[in-house]
């Protein structure tokens, strides 16, 4: 049997720490670009970077399933969460906290993601994973809280951050549905439409304009940390579920954190330590996850990238395609059991 059917949380762990990473550095980063910038303005450099990429990682029809016009209801609400609100509210948070305090309070996205995905697609939330949940939950609080009472009653930019991460934990929702897309062109279509929408705000209310250094620095942070791990995220999703890449990519505010500290933030304490560890025990649970019993798939006719070794593509070609490929295809009803996560093609309920 392959491996990724013995461990199919592996992969899709891997990439949303992956995501987890980029993303996390990326905050104490456009913490320190962005000083005397409009929040509308950050956020649409942010995303014209993200653009960027989105355009230069679309794959071949062949290769990856094309976004349909179907989906741009949801292409507008994702672009509206994530794109905009998202990280509007956190570059106005960010000019009012410190760079570890914003880090720490993006923790709780991967409560708001894992309590929408498991009341809207009703993924397993198996006593192993809402362990996970809680050492992650109590990583982020004791964080939170070693940051409170270290920064002077700045409140108010981290509600603005608490805000945000309330706005991305909608998208990683409404994105799963998303995830068998071809994640450069959702990447490129999000960052598109938020760039327009952010870019119009910024102009309607007077923002000033950057200096071409800090555009650039700032387009690049989004081009790696909201382009890529963006593009890495969708790929979680579709290996792991909603809720399961929303609590690993929990660990990104550690790694924000750890680096705003290396850059001369010295506003965590104690807390900080003991929080993170308490992470990585989360991270670590998601990791080892092994979910196995007999399931049955009803007949489904849907379109995605996917290879002939995984137990579940058995159609046949002429000639057989080498390695992931994308194009209509029909599964027949089958009953079988072997270790799953919640998969496109793994929703039974539990």
């Amino acid at each position: 049997m392959p491996l990724h059917l013995n461990l199919p949380a592996l992969r899709g762990g891997l990439l949303a720490l992956l995501a987890a990473a980029l993303f996390g550095v990326s905050t104490p980063l456009v913490q320190k670009l962005g000083q005397g910038l409009g929040p509308f303005t950050t956020a649409a450099l942010l995303y014209a970077g993200a653009a960027v990429i989105g355009a230069l990682l679309r794959q071949k029809v062949e290769k990856e399933a094309r976004v349909l016009r179907s989906d741009l209801p949801r292409l507008l609400a994702v672009a509206l969460f994530g794109a905009v609100i998202g990280p509007v509210a956190l570059a106005w948070g960010l000019q009012r906290t410190s760079g570890t305090g914003a880090s720490l309070m993006l923790t709780l996205e991967a409560l708001f993601t894992a309590v929408l995905a498991w009341r809207l697609y009703g993924e397993t939330m198996d006593r192993r994973v809402w362990a996970a949940m809680l050492l992650l939950l109590a990583g982020g609080v004791l964080l939170i809280l070693d940051q409170g009472l270290a920064s002077g009653g700045a409140w108010v930019g981290l509600l603005a951050v608490l805000a945000a991460t309330a706005a991305w934990g909608t998208d990683n929702t409404l994105s799963r549905a998303l995830a068998e897309r071809d994640p450069g062109q959702v990447v490129l279509a999000k960052a598109a439409l938020g760039t327009a929408a952010t870019t119009a705000l910024a102009a309607l209310t007077g923002e000033p304009l950057p200096t071409l250094g800090t555009a650039s620095g700032l387009m690049a942070i989004g081009a790696t940390g909201y382009g890529l791990s963006l593009r890495f995220y969708l790929l979680a999703q579709r290996a792991f579920g909603a809720a399961r890449t929303g609590s690993v990519f929990a660990f990104a505010p550690f790694i924000g954190a750890a680096l705003a500290f290396a850059l001369g933030d010295r506003s965590a304490g104690w807390g900080m330590a003991v929080g993170g560890l308490l992470m990585l025990a989360g991270v670590a649970l998601h990791l080892a996850e092994s979910h196995e019993h007999e399931h049955e798939h009803e007949a489904l006719e849907h379109e995605h990238a996917h290879t002939h070794d995984d137990g579940h593509h058995d159609h046949a070609h002429h000639p057989m395609p080498v390695g992931s490929h994308s194009h209509p295809h029909r599964h027949e009803p089958r009953r079988h059991a072997h270790p799953h996560a919640p998969d496109v093609h793994h929703t039974h309920r539990h």
